[in-house]
Parts: C-alpha cells; structure tokens; sequence
C-alpha cells in the first residue's frame, strides 16, 4: 500500500476469528471482522492519516462490513463484500446481497459510497441494455453472478467503476487460476460521483494474493476548503529530568528575571518569562500525535527477503512455469521465517531489558500502542 499509494484497502477471505482491529505496521491498521479461520472474513486498511477520521463501524458478517470516514467535512462509507462462490447454496447468496441492500439503505443519499469487493461473478465484455450502470471494458461473457452485480448496481444507482476504462486485458484481468483468466473482483461507486474517479486499474506483479489481483482506482473528492487549526506545541518540560538541562534553564531563567527568584507582584508576567525560557532551552514539540509502529521488529534481512519475494511474485505472473512457481513459493516460506525470527529476536531483548527504567517504559509503550490499536473509533466528533 504504501509503495503504490494506497490509502483505503478492502481485503477479503481474511480467515481472522474475531471482530478487531489492530495496527499492521508502517501507519496502516486493519478492522476486521471473521467468525471461522478457516473460511471467510472481511477487513479494511486504512492509512495512518485516515484512522483518526474513522466514525462508525459496521461488521454486518464475515462476508459485509463498512467504514464511514469524515474526510474534510464529506462523508465515505467505505462498503466491503465477499459474495460466495458458485458452488455456495442458494440460501447463502441470497442473504449476502439482503446484507449489502441493507447496508446501502441505511446510508443517506448524500454520502459518498465506495464499495470493493470480490462478487464472484462475471459482468462480462459490452454493456447493451445497462449503460446506466457499466462501460464497456469487461472480461469474458456474463454469467449469473455477474448479473447479480449488474441488478445490484441498479436498484442502488452505483456504477461498476473497471468497466469505464479501456485498458489492456492484462489490467482487467483480476483473477488467475490455471489457465483462467477472469474478472471478479470491483470497486462501485454512486453514479453522480463517478466524475471524481480518474483511473481503476488491475495491479500486475504485487503478491497480494495467489490467484487474485489487486484493483486499484484514484478517487478525487470534492470538498470545500477548511481553515486549518493551529496545531498546538508543547514544551518539553520533561527534559528536566536531565541534571544537564536542568541546570542550563535554571541560569537561564535566573538571568530573565534580573537576578530574582520570584516577582510575587506580576505572577502573570513571571509565568510568561518561566514559559518562554522553557521554550528557548527545552525546545517544543511538533505538536502532531506520536504514532508508535508495530514494525519495531523490522531489520534489513526481513526487508531484503520481501523484496526477492515480491520479485519472484512478478516474475511468476509474466511467466508461469512450475520453475518460477517454485522459486516464489521458498521465497514465501523464508520471508515467514524470517519475519517470525525477528519478532522472537526483538522480544527476547525486551525481556532482557524488563529490569531497566527503559525496559520497563518500552513494555508500557507497547501495552498503550495495543489497547489504542484495538479501538475502531480513536475520537468522538461533535
């Protein structure tokens, strides 16, 4: 995500049990919602700037879930789908698309609306019939899945964004398995606000998943320019716990008040000159919120690993032999392997580090980071 400049990521078939959310490195945190870890689930990513915009969360099941985010005073709801496959009962097809009706029904007419989401289902090439809700730009013929998309899009007046713009196959193409090559998975937007999309396209070469391709469009929302609020920079009165700074505003405070300890006449003025001296020699912070990292693990080996992973990953889709196939699959196993030695390495010196004033303070970061990452609103807005 960060590497493509992704703000907002809809993933699904998670196979996470519980309904959370948790940081997952680099600023990004993930709400998430599953019952089986075996089958299903939903998730959203958000990018660190976003999380703080956050209002409601709705973990409809483990195939439907929305985020509403407040966004410089316009409203996105932020809709996730997993239709079940082809050969899932009837019954449990039926009661995902009442899920996803029920979801956009109770979202006001005038909010923004993106959903993502793998429908299982073919929209097929050509739009006669349904030019209010498609394009052109499908893949392969329609089948009943696609339908049920198409009939969606319809009753919701949403637009299947991939359709409207003409790419080459191999960026339409959002599914691979064998010798298939299809479209499944869509973004959906609300019809009116499809002028505010630029481009959607299929990512090539990202390890995402094994047989599902990631789909990404650039959204410009058009909202009213806001004053922004002054950010507010705090001394940084904690230094004097430091002999050496201590001592330093001690002399430099006793210089401003010309030599007095206190002026009990002018407290008013006292408290100024205490505070601008605290200014000068403790120095101020930037004023933005500190965000503390879950990837604190990370070391060069890990990076380096992802990097060769991600290159075989490419590599395997320009050229499907068993060879390659073969040389990304070790590649995974030993990114996993190194990941969960430097998660190991990095908590046994944490332990070593639990009697020491320092150690004792990193543990306590942590604990804060975790219970702050566990809530999905992090502000009540008024």
């Amino acid at each position: 995500m960060e590497r493509r400049k992704v703000d907002i990521l809809c993933v699904q078939e998670t196979r996470w049990k519980g309904s959370k959310a948790r940081s997952i490195g680099a600023g990004f945190k993930l709400f998430y919602y599953g019952v089986d870890s075996k089958r299903n689930g939903v998730g959203v990513v958000l990018k660190e700037e976003f999380v703080r915009n956050v209002l409601e969360v709705k973990r409809v099941s483990d195939r439907v879930m929305s985020l509403k985010l407040e966004i410089e005073g316009v409203m996105l709801n932020v809709v996730n789908g997993y239709a079940p496959q082809v050969g899932c009962e009837l019954e449990e097809k039926e009661r995902f698309w009442s899920e996803l009706d029920e979801v956009m029904e109770s979202i006001p007419t005038g909010e923004r609306v993106v959903i993502g989401a793998d429908f299982n289902g073919h929209v097929g090439e050509g739009n006669r019939g349904d030019e209010e809700v498609m394009g052109k730009f499908g893949v392969m013929e329609r089948n009943l899945g696609g339908q049920m998309v198409v009939d969606f899009a319809k009753r919701t007046d949403l637009a299947v964004v991939n359709t409207y713009f003409q790419k080459r196959e191999e960026h339409r193409v959002t599914y691979m398995s064998g010798g298939r090559r299809t479209q499944v998975d869509y973004i959906l937007c609300r019809r009116g606000n499809l002028k505010e999309i630029s481009n959607c396209k299929v990512v090539v070469g990202e390890s995402v998943a094994r047989q599902h391709r990631m789909v990404v469009c650039r959204m410009t929302l058009m909202v009213c320019k806001k004053k922004r609020s002054e950010i507010e920079k705090k001394t940084k009165w904690w230094k004097l716990k430091k002999e050496e700074c201590c001592e330093e505003f001690r002399q430099k405070l006793r210089q401003a008040l010309g030599g007095q300890v206190l002026l009990p006449d002018d407290w008013e003025t006292t408290a100024e000159v205490i505070r601008e001296t605290g200014r000068k020699v403790l120095d101020v912070s930037s004023g933005r919120r500190k965000e503390d990292k879950e990837t604190w693990w990370w070391n060069e080996e890990v990076q380096d690993s992802i990097q060769r992973k991600r290159l075989a990953k490419k590599k395997w889709d320009m050229d499907r032999t068993e060879e390659n196939r073969q040389e990304y699959k070790e590649l995974q196993c030993r990114v996993k392997r190194e990941v969960s030695k430097a998660k190991q390495k990095a908590y046994d010196e944490l332990y070593t580090r639990l009697d020491t004033r320092e150690g004792e303070k990193d543990l306590y970061r942590l604990a804060r980071q975790m219970d702050r990452d566990g809530k999905d609103v992090q502000q009540v807005r008024g």
